[in-house]
C-alpha cells in the first residue's frame, strides 16, 4: 500500500513525542477518533486524498473537525500538511494505535458471532487470548449472522475459527471430494 513507510515513520516520530511529553494517551485518543472518523466519512477521506483540495483548506478542516484534539495532533496535522503527507493521515492514525497498543502490551481482539456476545462470554474469551498470546487484549464484538452460530477470533495475525458456517463449508468439500457420494 502506498504510504505505509512513511506512515509508520510518522506514527514512531509522534509516539516518541507523545512518550517525552507523558501524553501519549491523549495522542492515543485522538488517533482513534481520527481513524473512526476517516473510515466513516467517504468525503473526509476522499477531501484529504484529492489532489484537488489545497492543502491549507484541508488543514483547516482537519483543525476545525479535530479542534478537541490534544497539541501534539494538531503538530501532526501541520507538519502532514507541510510535508504534503496529509493524505496519508488514515495510515499513520492506524499505525499510531498498533504501536501504543504494541508498547502497553495490549492488543485487540475481534471477536464475530452471530449475537452479541455476553459478559461470561467476554471473560471466557480474554482468558484465552491471555493464554494463546501472553498479552491482554480489548474485545470488538462483530455480529455477522452469516456465520450461523459460533465464532471467529482474531487477534493480530492469528485466528481461531469455530464458526457453524465453517464446519458447513468443510463438510461440503468432503462430501464433494468422496468418490462414493459423488457418484450418485
Amino acid at each position: 500500500m502506498k504510504g505505509t513507510r512513511a506512515a509508520q515513520r510518522y506514527a514512531k516520530a509522534i509516539l516518541d513525542l507523545a512518550k517525552e511529553k507523558n501524553t501519549a494517551d491523549i495522542v492515543f485518543t485522538d488517533m482513534q477518533q481520527i481513524s473512526q472518523t476517516i473510515a466513516k466519512s467517504e468525503d473526509l477521506s476522499d477531501m484529504l486524498k484529492s489532489p484537488v483540495v489545497n492543502s491549507t483548506v484541508k488543514k483547516a478542516s482537519l483543525k476545525e473537525i479535530f479542534k478537541d484534539a490534544g497539541e501534539i495532533t494538531q503538530g501532526a496535522f501541520d507538519v502532514l500538511v507541510e510535508n504534503g503527507r496529509i493524505n496519508i493521515l488514515d495510515l499513520v492514525a492506524k499505525n499510531y494505535i498498533v504501536r501504543y497498543n504494541t508498547m502497553n502490551r495490549s492488543q485487540e481482539a475481534v471477536v464475530t458471532s452471530a449475537v452479541p456476545l455476553t459478559a461470561e462470554l467476554e471473560e471466557k474469551i480474554l482468558a484465552k487470548v491471555k493464554e494463546l498470546t501472553g498479552t491482554g487484549a480489548k474485545i470488538k464484538n462483530v455480529v455477522n449472522k452469516d456465520i450461523i452460530g459460533g465464532f471467529v477470533l482474531r487477534v493480530g495475525d492469528l485466528q481461531y475459527d469455530a464458526s457453524v458456517s465453517r464446519n458447513l463449508n468443510r463438510l461440503k468439500r468432503e462430501l464433494k471430494t468422496n468418490s462414493y457420494i459423488s457418484s450418485i
